[in-house]
């Protein structure tokens, strides 16, 4: 009996168990980084499921709408939200990973328009579509003279825009490059860049806090992250997501 016992013992604190472990994993549609139609899902979903299958975990994948990812994870449908920009409201039902891609977020604004951006008194006269849910910046997110006006997604916010129903839109730059190219191509020509970004976001895993290893599963994956870099896979997995 004592033998039983040593070997459940050992079977238990295996590494092998890890790769038993399912995550669910969840995201929101955010081309290029997730998207269940491009190659590996998308960069962000790529860099992760390998992350995470290195650190010993099988993973499971779904994507929704993002104020319903966020509610999922709240409520323990999904383990880990992949594409989150840190804020301190979510670190009451989340634990962040370290980040392991950075975000360049900027403004938009139609050809033509002499809208300028240094500091954000600038903008207080001018109305920016941004996506319901998401933390930008966090002078931005706070500041209540911004008249910012919720929208689903960029893709709506840009033909808003186009359409002179705002007068800036926010987002990723290699995001908007993305459906500037696709899905926006028609109004592409029409839109421009300001010159200075809003901010530069770390993107992070967010494992729900509810689960007791939640700790263990950022640790974990912080340095399969690392072991990625050092070994020439995580540059490799850029290269393949480059436009």
């Amino acid at each position: 009996m004592p033998a039983v016992r040593a070997w459940l013992l050992l079977l238990m604190l295996s590494p092998a168990l890890a790769t038993a472990e399912l995550l669910r994993l969840v995201a929101d549609p955010w081309p290029p980084f997730n998207d269940q139609r491009l190659p590996g899902k998308g960069l962000a979903s790529d860099l992760v499921e390998q992350a995470l299958a290195r650190a010993g975990y099988t993973t499971s994948y779904v994507e929704v709408p993002w104020e319903r990812a966020v509610l999922g994870l709240k409520r323990g449908d999904y383990d880990v939200l992949i594409n989150a920009w840190y804020s301190a409201d979510r670190t009451e039902y989340g634990y962040f990973s370290q980040p392991y891609l950075v975000n360049r977020i900027r403004f938009m604004r139609r050809k033509g328009s002499d809208i300028q951006f240094e500091t954000l008194a600038d903008l207080y006269p001018h109305s920016i579509a941004v996506v319901r849910g998401y933390a930008y910046s966090r002078d931005f997110d706070s500041d209540p003279q911004l008249l910012k006006v919720g929208v689903g997604s960029f893709e709506i916010a840009a033909r808003m825009l186009h359409a002179g129903r705002v007068q800036l839109a926010l987002e990723d730059e290699l995001v908007a490059r993305h459906l500037l190219g696709r899905k926006l191509s028609a109004i592409r020509d029409e839109l421009e860049f300001l010159p200075q970004p809003l901010s530069e976001n770390g993107l992070h895993i967010l494992v729900r806090r509810s689960l007791v290893q939640h700790r263990d599963i950022a640790r974990r994956f912080d340095a399969a992250i690392q072991a990625m870099s050092d070994d020439g896979s995580y540059a490799a997995t850029l290269q393949r997501h480059s436009p």
